[in-house]
Formats: C-alpha cells, sequence, structure tokens
C-alpha cells in the first residue's frame, strides 16, 4: 500500500522567517506581520499568496513585495537528506501549502527532491488552517494523507489533529501548544524514522 507524507513548505522546509525578515527589512518588521497574515488570508480566502504578502507589507507600513524574493528564500539544511531517505523508503511526498503554483515550484527546485503532488492555496481558495488541503487532497489521492510534518502548529498541527491524521510537528522554534501532535521533533533528521514508527 502506498504511504503518503504531506508537509508544509514554509517554516518547515524552507526557511520562512530568515527570507521574509530579509524582505521587510528587519526581525521587528518580521514579528508585526506575523499577526497581520492570517487576518488577510481569513478575510480573503481567494487572493492569491503573492497578494497576500504584499497586503501584509502594506498593513505594517513596509512598501515592500516579498514574493519577488521568495525563489530565494534558504532551505533548511536537513531537508534534503532526510526527503532523499524517505523517497528511498518508499514514502510518496506531496507539498500543501498556502502558497502559489510559481512560487512553490520555484521552492521545490531549490530543495532538489521531487515531491509527487503540490496543492497550493492560490489554486483552491482556501487557506490554512482551514481544511481544504486536506479536502483537495483526498479528492486526488482518494483518502487523506497517512501523516502529515509541519513546523507551524497553528496552520497545519490543529487541523491535522481535528482531522484525525497523525501528525508530526518540526518545532523548530521550541514553542509549546496544544493539541499535542503525534510525535515532536525539533528539525528533519531522522523523520523517516518516526514516519516508518507511524506507518510501518
Amino acid at each position: 500500500m502506498e504511504r503518503w507524507a504531506t508537509f508544509d513548505c514554509y517554516g518547515t522546509l524552507v526557511d520562512w522567517n530568515a527570507g521574509l525578515a530579509a524582505a521587510l527589512g528587519g526581525e521587528e518588521a518580521l514579528a508585526r506581520y506575523h499577526h497581520v497574515e492570517p487576518v488577510v488570508q481569513e478575510e480573503n480566502p481567494s487572493l492569491s499568496y503573492r497578494q497576500v504578502l504584499r497586503e501584509g507589507a502594506r498593513r505594517i507600513g513596509v512598501e515592500a513585495d516579498p514574493a519577488e524574493t521568495l525563489p530565494g528564500w534558504p532551505v533548511f539544511g536537513d531537508v534534503r537528506p532526510e526527503l532523499e531517505t524517505a523517497r528511498a523508503r518508499g514514502w510518496r511526498l506531496a507539498i500543501l501549502s498556502n502558497s502559489d503554483r510559481d512560487l512553490i515550484e520555484a521552492s521545490i527546485q531549490a530543495i532538489g527532491v521531487p515531491f509527487d503532488l503540490a496543492i497550493v492555496a492560490s489554486e483552491i481558495g482556501s487557506y490554512k488552517p482551514a481544511h481544504g488541503h486536506w479536502q483537495a487532497f483526498a479528492d486526488t489521492t482518494g483518502r487523506l494523507p497517512d501523516v502529515h510534518v509541519a513546523q507551524s502548529h497553528f496552520h497545519d498541527v490543529v487541523p491535522a489533529v481535528a482531522l484525525g491524521i497523525p501528525s508530526i510537528w518540526i518545532n523548530r522554534l521550541g514553542e509549546s501548544a496544544e493539541p499535542p501532535p503525534s510525535r515532536e521533533l525539533p528539525g528533519l533528521a531522522g523523520l523517516t524514522d518516526v514516519l516508518d514508527e507511524l506507518v510501518p
């Protein structure tokens, strides 16, 4: 039987904080942006992520188009070797991202490991933590994923738990939050062993 692992991209595989802080002009602007982006997405889920980034920057008083720099945002060093290991052990990989097709394709190219499927917000008119990405995945594959892997507790772990999907929280920021995921790791190192443990 096929085993599917779905991933968030930005924050989990690509260093969203580093890339966006540079685009916005520093950590202080990034901290303000963190509060604004979910509001923009909830207000108008039909916006492309490029528009969300631009509107979020505008609301914090920054004249910038962060999407212009997004294809160059850095990939975490633990990502490629672990994803290659997962593929070698037979896992099928998918990305569920609050972004646009051209942006996610650029990031997949930077990651350097192929994905079997990528579902993006701008094509389904839904932003996580709403359940649209998982519904679109189920519509495409015939079922929900076996495991969801993500850094954002709010956007990813909470809905995965609500949908009954085993989740692995890549807690790169050392946060604490409820509800608990199925497993928790500080980075992607060792991920495949945990995937195999959850779904032998």
